[in-house]
Parts: structure tokens; sequence; C-alpha cells
């Protein structure tokens, strides 16, 4: 079976291509043969493209293409043509697996997309105004490209989607809730592939684990996962809640907010900008949203940087530590994404007020690797994972699921 996976942005498209009969019998996570990007803020008319192979084929071109559509079917293209070609026709895919924002309270799981799928995406779209619009027309483009080929939905929120209702709702009037104003969490796809992930490499049935999940990268979230189902998260309503991130504030008091649009004058779009891309790392330190150079800057001396880091932590202390509270106990903890994976710095001092639970990392170095690793202490009373994120794969298998169920 060949699987195409399409993450469509507003901004950037991201596809890659898994071909499920090359694959051996392993419990490592499959390569896939073919990726493809294309950037749409590379140039004003111009979108860039670039295109790999296992082979090892490249190719890296500037088009002319304002059409998001066309631009999709210049990506495609290089599955079937140039240095980059895998396929004879794009006929030989079987299927495509669309990563999808906002699924709401109706998908607790993924979908066949059919008329009604793409109708509730459609009127999600205030919920996700940046993404779902975006997520759609990739939908509707490979319709068009492909013909009727199945096609699956994979929602971000849809792992969060099964929270008890004390842990969704938010404090404000009960109409907010009928409104649809509730914590709906985000990064889904990505915890639910890294809880799984630890499972297997403890060697236990999810059903039998505590996990504390943590995907930090640019935007940073937690999820507290018991017996494979997310019982809490930091994300919200939107992907602005919960932890200190790289550019976007996390939670702050709305006081704060009234406050500014009283006595400062700010409207909701100078807010939106404020809180989303001027905010966290970034604003603190002054410096960028980029952890890695936040910390150089810091073990150079600079002030702000370090207290940019200071807070991040304490702010990721706080956190952990209610989703421990939620989960009443902990097998696991999991670091992934981009800070996540890579950064030693992080795990321990993340770690470290944790040593009363029984959590100690290992005293040699620590650093990156290659493979997912487990960085805890051999005594230690709980294991400490880090996981490469591989969002792709989760999809890839969710169409799988889908089209070829186990009896």
């Amino acid at each position: 079976m060949k699987i195409l996976v399409l993450n469509a942005g507003s901004s950037s498209h991201k596809a890659c291509l898994f071909d499920l009969s090359r694959l051996a019998e392993s419990n490592q996570t499959p390569n896939s043969i073919w990726r493809a990007a294309l950037d749409w803020t590379h140039a004003e008319g111009m979108v860039e493209l670039t295109a790999t192979n296992q082979e090892g084929g490249k190719i890296k071109a500037a088009l002319p293409i304002t059409d998001r559509a066309e631009g999709i079917a210049a990506m495609l293209e290089t599955l079937v043509q140039g240095q980059t070609q895998v396929l004879r026709a794009l006929s030989e895919i079987d299927v495509v697996g669309h990563r999808v924002v906002h699924g709401g309270r109706e998908y607790v799981d993924s979908v066949r997309v059919n008329d009604e799928v793409k109708d509730a995406i459609r009127r999600l779209i205030p919920l996700a105004p940046v993404h779902n619009p975006a997520n759609l027309h990739g939908l509707e483009t490979m319709e068009r490209i492909l013909g009727h080929i199945p096609q699956v939905a994979v929602f971000d929120t849809a792992f969060h989607a099964r929270m008890a209702e004390a842990a969704s709702t938010y404090p404000g009037p009960y109409e907010w809730l009928e409104k649809g104003i509730r914590r709906y969490g985000f990064h889904g796809i990505s915890h639910q592939y890294v809880a799984q992930r630890a499972a297997v490499m403890m060697g236990r049935d999810i059903a039998s684990l505590r996990i504390l999940t943590c995907h930090l990268g640019n935007g940073c979230s937690l999820a507290a996962v018991k017996d494979g189902i997310s019982i809490d998260t930091t994300m919200g309503f939107t992907p602005l809640d919960g932890l200190m991130m790289g550019s976007r504030s996390g939670s702050v008091d709305p006081g704060i907010l009234i406050y500014l649009m009283r006595q400062e004058g700010y409207g909701v779009d100078a807010l939106d900008t404020l809180l989303n891309k001027a905010s966290g790392l970034k604003g603190i330190s002054g410096i960028s949203n980029d952890m890695r150079l936040v910390v150089e800057a810091m073990e150079a001396g600079h002030k702000q940087a370090t207290l940019a880091i200071d807070m991040f932590i304490h702010r990721l202390r706080q956190e952990m530590g209610a989703m421990m509270a939620s989960l009443g106990g902990l097998d696991a903890i999991v670091f992934t994404a981009g800070i996540g994976e890579n950064s030693p710095l992080v795990w321990q001092r993340a770690c470290h007020p944790f040593e009363f639970l029984g959590v100690k990392l290992r005293e040699d170095e620590l650093g990156r690797a290659k493979d997912d690793q487990d960085i805890a202490a051999a005594d230690s009373a709980v294991r400490v994972l880090v996981i490469h994120t591989q969002e792709e794969w989760a999809i890839a298998q969710a169409c799988l699921s889908i089209l070829q169920p186990v009896a």
C-alpha cells in the first residue's frame, strides 16, 4: 500500500509518501520514500519547491506560482518525474491522509472523508480560521488531482476529545459550553504517537500506563495520558493557552488584556499579534523564538535571555505537576518536538524538582541521539524518554487502520 500524507498550511505545504510494501518487520518507525514541501513565503509571486527521495534525488526550484492548487500539483509531479521520481503514475497512490487541525467535539478518531466530514471541517473554520481553510483546500485539491481515491482526515484535536467535562470546560458562564467554547487541546497526533511509542519502548501495554507527554517546540503543550487516553492537556480553546512558547505567551491573567484595551488602546488585531508573535521566549529575551539562540545568549551572560529560560522552565514545571496530579501517579515522562528532542538543559531542569517522586536521570553526559532513547537512571522509579515525534507516520497508520481494520 502506498500512502501519501499531506499537511496543508496557510504558508507552507508538506507531503511525504510511505510504501508499506518496502517495510521490514521492525519496531522502528519507517522512513518515507519521498518527501516534498512548498514554501509560499519565499518571495512575492513565487513558491519555493523542494523534494527528495530515499535514493538521494533532490529538487529545489522557485516557481512563478501563486495559486495553492497549482503549487500542490507541481509538488505531486515530482513523484512521477525528474530526479525524485518514485512512482510511474499518481494512480499508484492508494490513499491520502491529511492533518486537519480542528475536529471539534464531533470527531474523536480519524475518519474517511466524505461530504459530511468536509462540511464539518468547513463549519469549524471559526475555531481554527488559519488552519482549517488550508486543510480543507488541500483535501479538495487532492480530490481534483487524484480523483476518488480514499482520503482520511486525522484531527489534531481528536486525541483530547474524550477528556471529561470537568477538564474541558472553562469556568465562565455555562453558555460558553453551549457555544463550543471549551478546552480542545492540540498537538494530539504527536501526543498520541509518542505515548504509544513509549509503551513499545517500555515493553508495556499502554492501557496500563500513566504517561506525561511533553511536546516542546515553537508551540508547546503537555498531555496527561492514562490508559492510552488523553485526560488533560495544557492547550485549550486555541493553541495560545498553557505553556510559555517560542513567540506565544501561553496562559496570562485575562485582566491584563482588559487593562491593555482600556489603558493602552489595544484592539483585537494588536492583541492577537502581541500574544501570538511577540511574546514567549522571543518577547522576554528580545532575541529570538529559537531556544538554541536564547540559550547561547544566556550562556554569554545576557540578562533577558537568562530570565526567558528561567521562566520557560518554571512554567514547564508548574504544568508538569498539574498533569501528574490529573494522572494520579506516573510511569513515564516523554520529551518530544524541536526543544524536547534536542535540549539536555530542558530535560535536566524540568525533571530535577521531581526527584522526590523517584525521577532520576542518567549521570553520564546526555545529548541528542539518532534513535529514541531512555535517559532515566536504571534505578529511576519513572522512565524518562526522548522520542522523535513522527506525526506523518501516525497519519499513515491511521489511514492503514481505516482501510485495513484489524478483525
